[in-house]
């Protein structure tokens, strides 16, 4: 049994190049990032920046009638389809499909709950509007201006009002008692990103979701799957509250570099390189695992601090609250102590998917979970379960290192068993690495990582 959460929408895909033509504007002459979009120029500037790195992002329009205006455009191309959307949704299509009972946390209008269909648990109450994505999808050497992109890819924009406040979060807290799921997989916190929140609404949201993945048994398995994030201190309370309960979380190769740089810089990057080396992706895995394990101890301590202060008496509290006000008053007094730690890592690129995982933890079968994984994304890209190798190619060398630093040991591939595993005893992890058969005619990018991230999850809990 799997519960995902949260959130749900409908996505508009399009060809990007087609309605940047339909909406008649011409790219900058220089790509800027912005953290939201408020308008046309910001729009073009943060497309420009994303597709000329070859980068996915999702970004927040803030303006209700800007955000309009562009999807009624897109809706005028010849391309546009309209598909069931959301983080959730996606990935529990997919565990459906493998065979497993599934329990969705959305709030959705009666049209999408058809559209997801009958047999779907659904907690979560109906809307009379559902949340619209904007999908621009672009190929690889596609140009605009002066500026071509390295990889095939999407930019999302969305103008969200019911997924950033979570609203199934309690009816979906009830449901998982009866529910009793083996595995709970949280996405879509990127739709937090940015949004409008009220002074402290946002980390009062995000301590409700990190109280009901407290009260899981031990042996339910958490998921976080990260997302594009340019709101640092928005991408801080999620470390803080529900990633802090996750013993397993899945990335591509933006959002590590992106995570790393919050926890080791207090700073996000934006983009980075499309097409890493992989011993730079197994270095920032296992850096990513102490950081994480660090961050968790120090959350620890603080909760702990509140649950002895909680257990003295009135005038202790009110001396440690003139004391140092802040650390009273810090959003943590009412967070659970976790059960779980962190133990499984997957990390998926367009030319190889990795899962690190602790020896000592209950994951199992990562060789398969990685052979899995690395064959749904030439799957999902080209749209066809048949893997056609007319269509495809492979971009990883036939050996590599397992560290940037000097003198480390190298790999190589074979060629019978390209699913390469090994076990580090200075780190206790055991990695493995497969080689992905990379789609060269791509209908979609959108939703990859969601697919990906649960075909590597079904075969290991």
């Amino acid at each position: 049994k799997v519960a995902v959460g949260f959130g749900s929408c409908i996505d508009v895909i399009v060809p990007a190049l087609e309605v940047l033509r339909l909406l008649n504007v011409t790219a900058p002459k220089v790509s800027q990032h912005h953290h939201a979009i408020h308008d046309l120029q910001q729009f073009t500037d943060a497309f420009a920046y994303f597709f000329s790195h070859g980068a996915a992002a999702e970004h927040y329009v803030t303006d209700d009638k800007f955000f309009k205006s562009l999807v009624d455009a897109a809706l005028e191309t010849k391309s546009a389809r309209q598909v069931v959307g959301g983080n959730a949704p996606v990935m529990l299509n997919n565990f459906k499909k493998l065979g497993f009972q599934v329990l969705l946390g959305a709030q959705m209008t009666e049209k999408l709950r058809k559209m997801i269909g009958d047999d779907i648990l659904v907690a979560g109450s109906n809307v009379e509007r559902d949340d619209i994505h904007l999908i621009l999808e672009y190929g690889k050497g596609e140009t605009w201006g002066n500026f071509e992109s390295p990889r095939a890819n999407r930019f999302i924009i969305h103008n969200d009002h019911n997924n950033p406040m979570l609203k199934s979060l309690e009816e979906f807290s009830v449901s998982l008692k009866t529910f009793k799921p083996h595995l709970v997989v949280v996405g879509g916190l990127q739709m937090l990103d940015n949004f409008p929140f009220k002074t402290g609404e946002r980390r009062a949201r995000l301590n409700e979701l990190a109280k009901l993945l407290g009260e899981l048994d031990a042996d339910t398995h958490i998921h976080f799957e990260m997302a594009h994030f340019t709101d640092a201190d928005c991408l801080k309370d999620i470390l803080d509250t529900v990633a802090y309960h996750c013993d397993s979380f899945g990335m591509n190769e933006q959002e590590l570099p992106n995570l790393l740089g919050l926890l080791e810089d207090d700073m996000l990057t934006p983009s980075s390189d499309p097409s890493p080396r992989i011993a730079t992706t197994l270095d920032q895995m296992r850096l990513l695992f102490k950081l994480l394990k660090t961050r968790a101890f120090e959350i620890d301590e603080k909760i702990l601090k509140h649950e002895k202060l909680d257990d003295s008496n009135k005038d202790d509290i009110e001396k440690a609250e003139e004391s140092n006000s802040n650390d009273v008053d810090d959003g943590y007094k009412k967070q659970p102590l976790r059960k779980h730690k962190i133990t499984r890592l997957h990390v998926h690129t367009l030319a190889f998917q990795v899962i690190m995982t602790e020896n000592s933890s209950p994951w199992k079968n990562s060789m398969q979970a990685a052979a899995r994984a690395a064959l749904t994304a030439n799957r999902h890209t080209c749209g066809s379960h048949q893997i056609n190798l007319e269509a495809s190619k492979i971009l990883m060398d036939d050996s590599f290192s397992l560290t940037r630093r000097e003198s480390g040991p190298r790999l190589q591939v074979d060629s019978s068993e390209p699913v390469t595993c090994w076990y580090e005893d200075d780190t206790d992890f055991k990695v493995c690495l497969a080689p992905v058969i990379v789609c060269t005619k791509v209908v979609q990018t959108v939703g990859g990582g969601d697919n990906i991230s649960s075909s590597g999850l079904v075969l290991q809990i």
